[in-house]
């Protein structure tokens, strides 16, 4: 298969390249940036100039394929709703690019975007958020609307996606970790965010793709919820830096941006997407991972 990938140069993207070129799939991978291109090349991937902007640059990316992986995404939280509508228009370009064949489209969200009742697991059944509430789940409704139209969409939700060298929204925290000299949690800190590194939830991108089920959610979830306080722990203990609880009412202060997810309990679950695409995995957890956190100098 010759799977045209969005993102193709970023931190999960990278692995889905390398993971899909392994299996003996082709990849033509979006790339804007000309210090980025090389390494794409050097993956073995055939590179795709352009951006998200760029629409007939899609068009002709997705004409030049037998399938999508949708990942590029604008992380700028200091314009987070509008980038999300930006992914909205995307989605819906791919998918009008590729209405009048079954050639499948793989849309990124997150778990974040299951509705579910409070301290339970999001499941892939769930009732999706609406982007009223959550701007990202704009993302699920742009792939409701191309399925409407007959497109061959499945959608991935994320967790927080992690190595050694990066682990989601935990990078941010470090980073304020590192400038205030305490780790920090939320009340009892027993708030959970799921997890799964990086190699795996480029397996289950690969395994979507070549299954193809369409109106598919899977889960690329491989800890249903680590808590935040462990996660505290566990960067006090690498960076050498003291641990604390931080009353609600200071985390904006605290936190800044990252204070709306700092405490929230949002744990999910991947029992339906093991079951339906045989996935299993294997690598290591969030807090082994932080435990070898890369600092520098070490």
């Amino acid at each position: 298969m010759r799977v045209f990938v969005t993102g193709a140069t970023g931190f999960i993207g990278s692995a889905v390249v390398k993971e899909l070129i392994a299996a003996g799939h082709q990849v033509l991978g979006l790339c804007r940036s000309d210090d980025k291109a090389p390494a794409l090349a050097a993956a073995g991937a055939q590179v795709h100039r352009g951006g998200l902007e760029d629409l007939d640059s899609l068009e002709a990316g997705v004409a030049g394929s037998d399938g999508v992986i949708h990942m590029a995404f604008n992380h700028d939280f200091s314009k987070y709703a509008a980038n999300c509508e930006d992914d909205r228009r995307v989605i819906e370009a791919l998918g009008s690019a590729l209405a009048g064949s079954d050639r499948p489209l793989i849309v990124t969200s997150g778990t974040g975007m299951a509705n579910t009742a409070p301290s339970r697991p999001a499941t892939e059944d769930g009732e999706a958020m609406s982007s009223k509430v959550i701007p990202r789940a704009a993302s699920e409704e742009a792939a409701a609307t191309v399925a409407a139209r007959g497109v061959n969409v499945s959608v991935v939700r994320l967790p927080q996606v992690h190595d050694t060298a990066r682990q989601g929204l935990v990078s941010p925290a470090i980073e304020i970790f590192r400038e205030k000299g305490v780790c920090a949690y939320v009340g009892d800190g027993q708030n959970r965010w799921p997890a799964a590194h990086v190699l795996d939830t480029a397996r289950l991108y690969r395994l979507a793709i070549e299954k193809a089920e369409r109106g598919s959610k899977y889960h690329a979830v491989a800890e249903e919820g680590v808590p935040l306080r462990d996660i505290a722990e566990a960067v006090g203990r690498r960076l050498k830096l003291p641990v604390r609880s931080i009353a609600p009412e200071e985390a904006q202060a605290w936190f800044g941006w990252l204070a709306m997810f700092a405490g929230y309990d949002a744990p999910a679950s991947s029992a339906q997407t093991r079951k339906r695409l045989g996935w299993r995995p294997a690598g290591p957890g969030m807090i082994a991972d932080l435990e070898q956190l890369q600092v520098a100098g070490s």
